[in-house]
């Protein structure tokens, strides 16, 4: 199993965290995916991840990397 992480901007709240995991549940390979509300880290947990393809659905949602 493959991990990614992320820090990510813009997360305040359950519903945003929500967002998250449903855009990127629909993701090839992933399987898992927690989100820390306080500190803004994502982590996808699965197979042949494709961190670029992360990074770029994350933005479309509007959860922008951090830097």
């Amino acid at each position: 199993m493959q991990t990614e992480k992320f820090r990510v901007k813009n997360v305040k709240c359950g519903g945003c965290a929500n967002t998250i995991r449903q855009g990127l549940s629909t993701m090839a390979g992933v399987q898992g995916v927690d989100v820390a509300i306080a500190s803004g880290e994502v982590t996808v947990n699965g197979e042949r991840l494709d961190r670029a393809a992360l990074t770029q659905k994350l933005g479309q949602l509007g959860y922008p990397e951090a830097a």
